[in-house]
């Protein structure tokens, strides 16, 4: 029987990373990052370093562009230092650092001239021995080359030479050199890609990550978001979430209210996926909150992800109907959580959702609505996918979901669930809807669908008011009413 023996790997110290190169890199191998000017990769690799350096790991950067001093200066706006980071400063007029910044060495333009680029990375390499090092940028290399024979013969000779010193090593690289010129996309290891790109759309900066070489390794494919913060770079993995096999229904959650849990056949089924639908106003809003917070009594946590209208209005419109959420907020029971769709990438709200599942312990999530989902989530595919994703997440974890949909036509003679044709995804699905009667304005609201247990078919009014949420018995003299005009039923 042969034994399997695990590839030693090395973490990148960039949360999100390691998981998509499926547990970190490869130890002793050469890897080539590349970005356009930008793209976060002096950012990436110092994080690299100094994770490693923490460790006390032997760690160095050699820089051939952006002198060293310019460097140390641009990453203290992260509260970084470069101490314990063997700094080889080889561009053009570079300066010594100082002995704060750890050990410095520094090649004079006149020595330069005399010792080739080549060489003195070679004696850098050989005299301290490091174990991590970035060479930022081999494109500078490419410049100095006297033709691409001698730079393909080159750089082929230094990704052998790092890999039998066992060393781990990222080079950087443009792009459009890279495309222009495969020869060290060919002698690495790895290719890691950081993008930034301008969304015509939004008119907002777009980073991602994309690994497109690994060998001896699987790895997650795809383009992976990421951001710059405060902390450095942090990178939201981009997971297909498989079917889940829990099966839904082991508890009931109620509304609170006895005629909807009636018209519902008891109530929600644990586990499953609402999807409460109708035009602006109807209480869509209200009636999700009304299940998070009935539920909240018993202990159990949920979160709303609204984004749409601040918690303070939701708190405020529950008061008004007379069933206010503030002891389930303040206790915790109840999350309200404020989204702005310009600000987050869909696996970045799959990153919430899951930390809100997985860390707080939420049963159910309600999201509101599905409308500003797909305004904060179509300039990165079809929000159809991404919804599928989080539903087949949410489903796999037995959490009962509640998503909240807005339909534009406030009365037509066509019914339509959605407009997003995500309708599959619901085990049930509950339909409001203005209709006009006597001379008034009236919601109407019934079950369409219901995958586990029975439901009454019947529709019925709802009415908010400050006495709570009323539901009508059902309006069985009227017909026509999805119509919007509904009108008495003749005598047969």
């Amino acid at each position: 029987m042969t034994k399997t023996i695990a590839t030693p790997r090395l973490s990148t110290g960039v949360p999100g990373c390691d998981e998509i190169l499926g547990g970190g890199l490869i130890a002793g191998r050469s890897y080539l990052l590349a970005g356009a000017p930008g793209a976060g990769k002096t950012i990436f690799s110092l994080q690299w370093l100094r994770s490693a350096c923490a460790r006390g790991e032997r760690c160095m950067y050699i820089t051939l562009c952006e002198p060293g001093a310019e460097i140390a200066s641009n990453v203290a706006g992260f509260g970084w230092s470069l101490e314990g980071i063997e700094v080889v400063d080889l561009s053009p007029g570079g300066e010594e650092l100082g002995e704060s910044a750890g050990e410095y060495h520094m090649f004079p333009p006149s020595e330069v001239e005399s010792i080739p680029v080549w060489k003195a990375i070679y004696q850098a390499v050989q005299q301290k021995r490091p174990e991590r090092l970035v060479i930022d940028s081999v494109t500078q290399l490419r410049y100095l080359a006297t033709d691409d024979y001698q730079f393909r013969k080159n750089i082929l000779g230094l990704v052998n030479f790092l890999n039998k010193a066992g060393v781990t090593s990222y080079l950087a690289f443009e792009p459009n050199e890279m495309e222009r010129d495969t020869s060290v996309a060919l002698a690495v290891d790895g290719v890691i890609r950081l993008s930034l790109e301008i969304s015509a759309s939004l008119a907002i900066g777009l980073r991602s990550v994309q690994i497109e070489k690994l060998r001896a390794s699987d790895f997650m494919s795809g383009r992976h978001p990421l951001r710059i913060g405060e902390d450095g770079i942090r990178i939201f993995p981009h997971r297909i979430e498989g079917a889940g096999s829990i099966r839904p229904g082991k508890q009931m959650i109620s509304s609170g209210i006895a005629t909807l849990d009636e018209l519902l056949g008891g109530g929600l089924e644990s586990g499953t996926t609402t999807l409460l639908t109708g035009p602006t106003g109807t209480g869509k809003s209200t009636l999700g909150t009304q299940f998070l917070a009935n539920h909240g009594q018993t202990g159990a946590r949920a979160i709303l992800f609204t984004f749409e209208e601040p918690a303070s209005f939701i708190v405020a419109r529950s008061k008004g109907i007379g069933a206010p959420i503030d002891d389930a907020v303040e206790s915790g029971a109840l999350k309200i959580v404020r989204i702005n769709p310009l600000e987050l990438y869909p696996d970045e709200f799959l990153a919430m959702v899951r930390e809100a599942v997985e860390m707080d312990g939420c049963q159910i999530v309600m999201i509101d609505s599905l409308r500003g989902y797909q305004f904060a989530m179509e300039e990165f595919g079809r929000p159809q996918a991404h919804i599928h994703n989080l539903v087949n997440y949410l489903s796999r974890n037995g959490v009962t979901t509640i998503l909240i949909n807005e339909v534009e036509h406030i009365t037509s003679t066509s019914l339509k669930a959605t407009d997003l044709g995500v309708s599959h995804l619901a085990d049930n699905i509950v339909l409001l809807r203005y209709a006009e009667h006597a001379g008034k304005v009236i919601k109407v609201i019934g079950c369409l669908k219901k995958r586990i247990g029975n439901f009454e078919s019947e529709l019925r009014q709802i009415e908010a008011g400050i006495d709570g949420i009323r539901i009508s018995g059902k309006l069985q003299y009227l017909q026509g009413i999805l119509t919007g005009i509904p009108a008495f039923k003749k005598d047969e």
